[in-house]
């Protein structure tokens, strides 16, 4: 009997959630990774102040996104390494299900590490990185990267060499959405345009997350 949309979805989440509230391993490792990027970072830019505040959006996508790579690498080896992949594939229910279940998963401990590191880099660099509308960008632009992320770490889970690969294989394909944040984030950031790059960013973000969506299941089966 298959189960339900939504309840499958919701199931997955909670036992990721669940899981990573008792092991902690994903958000301690990423969240640690993040606030070490950033004070490496802050100590290398402390001569040049122009370098510095010309760097803060590129600092706080390159943390973010290194953070999440590390995120996606190892809650999919964990699941493969268990036997859960296999069983969310023995499961009566839909592929779809099982690829919005990891990526609400994924995109939640990706949200944590950013809620961890804003407040960090508005003290460091002395910007307004806590406005609504920075926020906004940031969300948007971590759940097209969660969505490309959560594929390509279904795909690359397999292999030997799956933390050398994700990125390789990730970051080619996600630079269009990475450049269209910065550049979102920058104008935000110096109060000059950005309505029409955040627009372009939730374009893009809603093109990958229905390309991921539609290709998921014939990943999953490979």
């Amino acid at each position: 009997m298959s189960t339900g949309f939504p309840s499958a979805v919701l199931a997955i989440v909670r036992k990721d959630l669940r899981a990573e509230l008792r092991s902690r391993d994903v958000i301690s490792v990423t969240a640690m990774f993040a606030l070490l990027s950033i004070l490496v970072f802050s100590f290398a830019l402390e001569l040049d102040k122009v370098a510095r505040e010309e760097a803060v959006s590129g600092v706080l996508w390159v943390t973010l996104v290194y953070a999440s790579i590390l995120g996606f690498n190892r809650s999919l080896a964990l699941e493969s390494d268990r036997g859960v992949l296999d069983g969310l594939l023995l499961a009566p229910i839909s592929r779809s299900a099982i690829f919005l279940g990891k990526l609400l998963g994924n995109f939640a401990f990706t949200l944590i590490v950013l809620v961890v590191i804003l407040p960090l880099m508005h003290v460091l660099y002395n910007k307004p990185l806590l406005s609504g509308w920075l926020i906004v960008t940031a969300v948007i632009g971590i759940f097209g990267f969660c969505a490309i992320g959560t594929l390509l770490a279904t795909m690359t889970v397999q292999t030997r060499a799956r933390e050398a690969l994700l990125p390789i294989a990730l970051l080619p394909v996600a630079l269009p959405l990475l450049l269209t944040a910065v550049r979102a984030t920058n104008g935000i950031l110096r109060d000059t345009e950005w309505q029409v790059w955040l627009q372009i960013l939730c374009g893009i973000g809603v093109i990958y997350f229905v390309m991921c969506w539609l290709l998921y299941g014939y990943v999953l089966e490979e």
